[in-house]
């Protein structure tokens, strides 16, 4: 096998005792292999081994994520951009947003985040949006433990613009004004209240959640890409991804962006729906848009349908049929662009 990247690590471990190890990549015969090596003193104890496979993509996911484990136990590399990745964990004005993050979490007011998180439950209900849309959980976080009086105080929470302080602004402070505090604003004194170790732990914490789901992405579109290859449908593709329908059907959204040919399985899963009610959805997606499903929805089966066995059935349709309107909208602006 021949090993084309290493890396020397080290950690304190204990009073002033520094443990070492070794993480190395190697290739032989088109198989990648990716692991680890531990050392005590001048003895190795062996070796860990991540990956081996024939994907330089898979293995490179594993490595971010097994890494960012390590690193996050405390590990430092010996060479720096150990990741070989476009994140980095420099630059003074995302290091202070990412402070604030991090402070948020270890030191939120818990009765304010609950009913930040009640209020937007209600908000997202009544506006017919998704929770998400209005506050992500990070900006509750901060909102819970900075605890905003003034909207001058507000603007100053990362997350908050402009437009987001006209529309929520008042309901928000109308829930963080009434709770004591013990800081102020500005919000200087968070860059000294940080111990700076535990924060870069942190963030590679955050790197490891974030490879994790790259990893598990990549995974589920090979399954995925394999099992349509197989002729299998939705149920069957659920199974053997482990995840729900909806996150199957999400997956393959993302894989005929990419270039992926994932017209078996539609053609598998509209077999039994009749072609005027396939008309009926194209039509109305012409109409309304391929942007939001509801409106489109009820152009193509009229307002209020509300079949007994549910709507979850109808969505899935509508979203193999976009995928198919979405195709021919690319192929006709290409064909456009080219005469």
């Amino acid at each position: 096998m021949q090993i084309v990247f290493m890396n020397r690590l080290s950690r304190m471990s204990g009073a002033d005792q520094e443990v070492f190890a070794q993480l190395w990549i190697g290739e032989e015969e088109g198989i990648w292999r990716l692991g680890w090596r531990d050392f005590s003193g001048s003895e190795e104890t062996g070796d860990s081994l991540w990956y081996e496979g024939g994907s330089w993509n898979e293995m490179l996911c594993v490595y971010r994520h097994e890494l960012a484990v390590k690193m996050g136990d405390g590990y430092r590399p010996l060479i720096d951009g150990a990741f070989h990745d476009e994140d980095s964990l420099s630059g003074s004005r995302n290091q202070e947003q990412l402070k604030l993050q991090y402070f948020s979490e270890q030191h939120s007011n818990e009765s304010v985040y609950d009913e930040l998180c009640s209020w937007r439950r209600g908000k997202a209900s009544s506006e017919r949006k998704a929770p998400y849309i209005l506050a992500s959980n990070r900006l509750l976080r901060m909102l819970s433990a900075f605890l905003p009086r003034t909207l001058e105080e507000l603007l100053q929470i990362p997350g908050v613009g402009e437009g987001k302080a006209s529309q929520y602004g008042e309901d928000w402070l109308g829930i963080t004004s009434a709770a004591e505090r013990e800081h102020g604003f500005p919000l200087g004194w968070v860059h000294e209240a940080v111990d700076e170790e535990r924060f870069v732990s942190w963030q590679y914490k955050q790197k490891e959640l974030k490879y994790k789901k790259q990893l598990e992405r990549l995974r589920l579109r090979r399954v995925l890409l394999q099992g349509i290859g197989e002729g299998l449908g939705l149920e069957q593709l659920k199974a053997v991804s482990g995840v729900s329908r909806r996150e199957v059907l999400e997956a393959v959204e993302e894989l005929e962006k990419d270039g992926y040919s994932v017209e078996k399985l539609i053609a598998l899963e509209l077999a039994e729906v009749s072609s005027s009610e396939q008309a009926s959805v194209w039509t109305a997606y012409e109409l309304m848009g391929d942007t939001f499903l509801k409106p489109v929805l009820y152009k193509a089966y009229g307002e209020g349908f509300s079949p007994a066995e549910g709507l979850d059935m109808y969505y899935e349709r509508l979203r193999l049929i976009r995928i198919r309107y979405r195709r021919g909208q690319a192929a006709q602006l290409e064909a456009a662009t080219n005469l």
